[in-house]
């Protein structure tokens, strides 16, 4: 029998011990009148009662020592001989073990250390631990261990649940930043019999009452929010979950959070100006600052951002002219580059390959704009050059984080798209968007020019400079054999 088992079946057997001297080892509530930072605020002789996970346990004879930590902080508590009840010192030690978690009343002093601590009065045992925390000086080294166990990622590592908070704190300033911009907050389906709104592989599932396969949204409502225009709401927005079957990266994830919102009467000119804002007002809330440094660049959000024009700078960068290249030359290219992708692909979609690949070396901030209209089937097209379209990317650190554009409100137009995107995709490409008459219906009753844009936490990843699956509390994770 290995140590840890032998751990697990001496707390076990604490547990029958408790039961049958009628003492409940997970009782149901306690009353917990101060957070730790609370207690570690307090003056001197202050009484005080909290409750928490005990981290550490040292008992030296006369004297014990824990460390107990809730969502607030960490400090000291300590059990003395003739200070302690006797009968709560000797319930301590023949019952509480590390990881336990306890209610404890007592005052606020000072060790011989300096420590402000807490002098035990009373203690009462709210949940016993039957497995042992991780080494404090190891905790859990596997990655996917701690995606796998992120509760015990969360009790060893402070950092990890400061991250979370920030996280809570990055979308509840988008969300502000939206409602003060006059923006409804709206809920669309999660389940659609077309998937719209983005070129994206879908989750299939099935509808029982209906005998139907459905797919999980891949947008955050687009088309949805589009017909809101049309039913004469004018700004509107949406946080929630959306869904691509799809591979891993770190910047990809396939069950995410995103915002998108839709404000009539603008264009993706007034859409950039107003994201730059909402930006830079999220990093200074999450951050404290405008500067940060993530994937190896330095970014400075306060800085004049800068204008990327998708056939220029591609051209500049890859000597590659989009519009007079063929589809053979895309390949050339991207064969150089030994960069991989599908052979069966449109030349449009290579050529947005090759971007992606040259798009790496941008540091930004800044907009890419002037996409082709052939890789922006939603999107409103430029009049003074049709083969262009009204959409803008937000470029950070060598990525996309963040897309919007004039939405197309033209139902001749887009059904063409609607049509040549069916047929791309009968031809193979998973990617390629469905045929939505519903939509094309909505707009032949008019939807009014619209800016559309959306945000998911892939910025965040970024501003904490971390993979996107670190900024996940529950990554989906395979079962364990």
């Amino acid at each position: 029998m290995g140590r840890e088992d032998e751990i697990i079946k001496e707390r076990l057997k604490k547990v029958k011990d408790l039961r049958s001297e009628g003492i409940n080892p997970y009782p149901a509530k306690f009353d917990k009148k101060d957070s730790v930072k609370e207690c570690l605020d307090s003056k001197f002789g202050k009484s005080v009662q909290t409750a928490g996970r005990l981290m550490t346990k040292r008992d030296l004879g006369k004297i014990s020592f824990c460390d107990l930590m809730d969502y607030s902080e960490r400090m000291q508590i300590v059990f003395q001989d003739k200070e302690t009840p006797s009968k709560v010192f000797e319930f301590f030690r023949k019952y509480v073990d590390a990881g336990d978690i306890v209610g404890v009343r007592g005052k606020i002093i000072k060790t011989k250390t300096g420590a402000k601590s807490i002098l035990v009065e009373d203690l009462k045992l709210l949940t016993k631990s039957i497995l042992p925390l991780p080494s404090k000086w190891h905790g859990l080294q596997d990655q996917e261990e701690r995606y796998r166990k992120r509760y015990v990622d969360l009790i060893m590592n402070p950092e990890v649940r400061e991250l979370f908070r920030k996280k809570s704190i990055f979308w509840k300033s988008i969300r502000n930043f939206m409602e003060k911009q006059g923006f409804l907050e709206v809920e669309t389906p999660v389940l659609e019999n077309t998937a719209g709104g983005a070129d994206a592989n879908p989750f299939v599932t099935h509808y029982n009452i209906l005998d139907i396969d459905v797919y999980l949204r891949i947008s955050m409502g687009e088309l949805w929010q589009k017909k809101l225009m049309v039913g004469g709401y004018e700004k509107v927005f949406e946080i929630g979950r959306q869904f691509r079957n799809e591979g891993m990266s770190p910047e990809h994830l396939q069950d995410y959070t995103q915002m998108e919102f839709y404000w009539a009467y603008a264009n993706y000119e007034q859409g950039m100006a107003l994201t730059e804002e909402m930006y830079k007002d999220v990093t200074k809330n999450v951050l404290g600052s405008l500067k940060f440094k993530t994937r190896e660049f330095e970014i400075d959000m306060g800085k004049k951002w800068e204008i990327y024009d998708y056939e220029k700078t591609l051209k500049k960068l890859s000597g590659v002219d989009i519009y007079a290249a063929s589809k053979k030359d895309i390949e050339k290219k991207l064969n150089e580059l030994k960069v991989k992708y599908d052979t069966k692909q449109d030349k449009w979609k290579l050529v947005d390959v090759l971007w992606k690949n040259y798009r790496k070396e941008i540091a930004g901030p800044g907009f890419l704009v002037n996409q082709p209209v052939e890789i922006s089937p939603l999107s409103k097209r430029k009049p003074e050059d049709p083969r262009k379209v009204e959409r803008f990317q937000i470029i950070i650190a060598g990525s996309e984080v963040g897309n919007g554009y004039s939405e197309l409100n033209d139902p001749i137009d887009q059904e063409e798209r609607f049509e040549e995107q069916a047929k791309k995709r009968k031809a193979g490409d998973d990617e390629a968007q469905m045929h939505d008459k519903d939509f094309v219906d909505a707009l032949k009753y008019g939807m009014p020019p619209t800016c559309g844009f959306g945000i998911s936490e892939r910025f965040f990843s970024f501003l904490v400079d971390r993979p996107i699956r670190d900024c996940v509390l529950f990554p989906f994770m395979k079962p364990e054999k």
